[in-house]
């Protein structure tokens, strides 16, 4: 059983994150299993009740616990690390501690893993059927924007009609800590968006939300309901094991950087916050080269 003194400390630290911090609901949920689940190690183990008064060999401990007892992925421990350093960290800007635990305490190594991307001859295989169908309009829009602009389904769930600019011709998106940043948009999405409109006021004329792309009852989509069309969709034309809203903003990167788009200019409209997590899409660039210089050169395959 926790201390009263963690208790407290953690929803102090969890109303931060959220507030302050403005982490997503996914997040603060997950930093607040790991601290309790450390929580309870350190009491299992040690008989420390207080997590305030963890030791850096007691956090060197639980990550060795994590990797040989429970057979956790690296990634899986380094998020958990992260979790850890940020409650000491605000323990530390508090004055409820002097020194973190995790000073000193490094990430384990990540094998570098190829973004999932749909290749372009696949996305060519795309078809919608039912001319002026809600349902079918809605999905191929849902498709469509996700594809067309790399945005997170988070933020395509968030979208509302006034987000979309006719003028500019572009959409208003809020992204992780509620950021708000501008992509640009196709002349053909935008007459697609119109008529999506339409016929999405005639299907629910009295409805409450201000919500752009609505679900079957006209309600705002769920996270499952985005990844169930997606996944559709793609399993139609795609061998690719992974068919999640998230593989086309990968597709959308890949094939940016394919065609010479700039790097950085991937990075603004992903709203990626470092460059870093952009080049993770130049190795399937690479990756491609390779097959084209194998294929091609008259040594490639030797």
């Amino acid at each position: 059983m926790k201390s009263e003194k963690f208790g407290m400390m953690l929803e102090r630290f969890l109303r931060y994150i959220k507030t302050e911090r403005r982490y997503s609901n996914l997040t603060v949920s997950a930093y607040k299993r790991d601290l309790e689940q450390f929580g309870a190690y350190l009491i299992n183990i040690y008989e420390l009740k207080d997590i305030t008064k963890a030791t850096t060999e007691m956090a060197r401990s639980f990550i060795v616990y994590l990797k040989k007892e429970l057979g956790e992925e690296n990634r899986s421990i380094n998020r958990k690390m992260s979790a850890l350093r940020s409650f000491y960290k605000f323990c530390l800007r508090e004055e409820v501690i002097e020194i973190s635990p995790m000073q000193g305490i490094k990430s384990l190594k990540q094998p570098k893993e190829l973004a999932k991307f749909v290749p372009e001859h696949d996305m060519e295989k795309v078809s919608f059927e039912g001319d002026g169908d809600f349902k079918v309009l809605r999905d191929e829009l849902l498709f469509e924007v996700l594809y067309q602009t790399g945005m997170r389904q988070a933020e395509l769930r968030g979208l509302k009609d006034n987000d979309v600019d006719p003028i500019t011709m572009q959409l208003k998106v809020r992204g992780k800590r509620n950021k708000e940043r501008i992509i640009p948009i196709s002349k053909p999405l935008l007459e697609m968006i119109d008529g999506y409109k339409k016929v999405r006021d005639e299907q629910f004329p009295a409805r409450e939300n201000v919500t752009l792309i609505v679900d079957d009852k006209g309600k705002e989509m769920s996270p499952t309901f985005v990844y169930r069309v997606v996944h559709r969709i793609l399993e139609g034309v795609t061998t690719l094991e992974q068919k999640s809203p998230h593989v086309l903003r990968h597709t959308f990167a890949t094939h940016m950087l394919n065609e010479g788009a700039d790097i950085r200019a991937i990075q603004k409209i992903l709203g990626h916050s470092s460059l870093s997590s952009t080049q993770i899409y130049t190795h399937n660039t690479i990756e491609q080269l390779k097959e084209i210089y194998q294929t091609a050169h008259p040594l490639g395959d030797e």
